[in-house]
């Protein structure tokens, strides 16, 4: 028998039991309905959980800190026991980090203190960064206002969407915080003035509020202010003040404007934050606060901070917190899954019971068809192909009504709550077809092991 003929007659036998039919395909409909939206809200919510680890650091990255003096392994592998600069990160550690594999980039980070003034209203800066602006481009942020440094310009911010909130009126030391209000300071058009060398700048400050000469001890002077330095703005990162990112309360800058700022406004003098010598003085190259690391896969992060441990280094990534979540996530995909799951196997039970009952139907057409020489195989995939044939329908209807279900869901909750990945679609269908198929199995068996002439016999 040809496949076209097995195909029309398993197609005609269902449509003589137009109502059986459609009730049995309702089932698979429902069954698989549920379990692509309870996939899909699984795969929602690790996707929510992996943009929110990707906006406070990204899922490939790993922050590299110098490591412990103590006898610990320098950069060329040998015992560097006791020295100060062993595991500081210099150039040197730069570079050997970039000629590691599986590193994609690597930026130093060089942190700064600052105080930024305007008008009456100041804020203290403890946590700027400067970082190379490879690295700043790389974190792909997007500007309310403004844009990223160029190479080779002189020294500019860019400030967080929180920053503003850091500012206090210097008169009542009030601020956002306390009044609620936000600071009438435009950071992309103001002047902005940026004193570097705060601990001069808290001194002067703490002396100028000795008001009566008596207060002012003998031979003594009233501190010196600092210099104060007009440093542009190079752009305001997007966010209002309830929203939480990475950059929020930081302030960036390029690396290599910040040191040749940096070596301007102490010249000779310790940069506050870089070791000094034993007599005090600075050493001539600057020693960095972190190392910025992007790896080219997630499954690599892990390995690679391993063996940055391993020399010696703090290496700190979000890979444990992710694998946690990746599992966390696949046993509630596992759960949801097994929650449709119930509902296809009832569906799988009512598509037993149409083919059964289709059996006990055709019990003479199927004696007759054994007695005019009809293959046994042919008889078993007519039965196959008529349970497949409603898994395959219940599982497009089954997915159109997915889709649905997960945009109302998604237009409910204004958030991709719901996600269906494209993987899904053609395993759900798959799993529809071959439920059809198992279903229909015994029951093509029974209608292989009847006697040709008790089927003709009965009425």
């Amino acid at each position: 028998m040809r496949a076209v003929d097995k195909m029309r007659m398993s197609v005609q036998s269902l449509l003589k039991r137009r109502l059986r039919t459609v009730l049995t395909i309702l089932g698979v409909v429902i069954g698989i309905a549920a379990i692509v939206i309870m996939m899909a809200l699984g795969e929602g919510m690790n996707r929510a959980s992996m943009d929110m680890i990707e906006q406070y650091g990204g899922i490939r990255t790993v922050t590299v800190r110098e490591g412990n003096n103590n006898a610990q392994t320098g950069t060329d592998g040998g015992k560097k026991g006791g020295d100060p600069l062993a595991l500081k990160l210099s150039d040197e550690t730069v570079e050997m980090i970039r000629g590691m594999e599986h590193v994609e980039l690597a930026s130093p980070v060089l942190e700064f203190q600052a105080v930024i003034k305007s008008g009456q209203y100041e804020a203290s800066v403890w946590g700027g960064q400067g970082m190379e602006l490879s690295a700043l481009r790389d974190k792909n942020w997007k500007f309310k206002d403004g844009d990223f440094p160029k190479e080779g310009e002189p020294l500019k911010f860019i400030y967080g969407n929180q920053v503003l909130m850091d500012f206090r009126n210097s008169k009542t030391n009030q601020g956002y915080y306390d009044t609620g209000v936000m600071p009438d300071i435009d950071l992309m058009n103001s002047t902005l003035f940026t004193i570097f060398d705060t601990d001069a700048y808290y001194q002067s400050k703490n002396s100028s509020g000795a008001q009566l000469p008596e207060e002012i001890g003998e031979g003594e002077a009233p501190a010196a202010q600092p210099k104060k330095y007009i440093i542009p703005t190079a752009g305001v990162l997007q966010g209002g003040e309830d929203d939480y990112y990475e950059y929020s309360w930081s302030v960036y800058c390029d690396i290599e404007a910040l040191k040749n700022q940096l070596k301007k406004v102490y010249k000779n003098k310790p940069i506050p934050g870089q070791p000094v010598k034993t007599n005090g003085s600075p050493y001539k190259k600057l020693y960095y606060n972190s190392i910025y690391v992007k790896v080219d896969e997630i499954d690599n992060v892990q390995p690679l901070q391993q063996m940055l441990s391993d020399m010696g280094y703090q290496a700190d990534s979000d890979a444990e917190w992710i694998s946690q979540m990746q599992e966390q996530s696949r046993a509630q995909q596992a759960m949801l899954g097994g929650i449709g799951a119930v509902a296809l196997l009832v569906a799988a039970i009512g598509i037993a019971n149409t083919m059964m009952m289709s059996i006990y139907e055709r019990t003479k057409e199927i004696g007759v068809m054994k007695v005019l020489g009809c293959d046994l195989k042919d008889i078993r995939d007519l039965f196959l192909i008529e349970a497949a044939f409603i898994g395959f329908v219940g599982g497009v209807l089954g997915i159109g009504m997915s889709y649905g279900v997960c945009a109302i869901i998604n237009a409910i909750s204004k958030a991709q709550t719901a996600i269906i990945p494209l993987w899904l679609d053609p395993a759900a269908l798959a799993f529809a077809v071959f439920v059809g198929m198992a279903a229909g199995f015994m029951p093509s068996k029974r209608a292989m092991a009847l006697s040709p002439l008790a089927a003709i016999r009965n009425e």
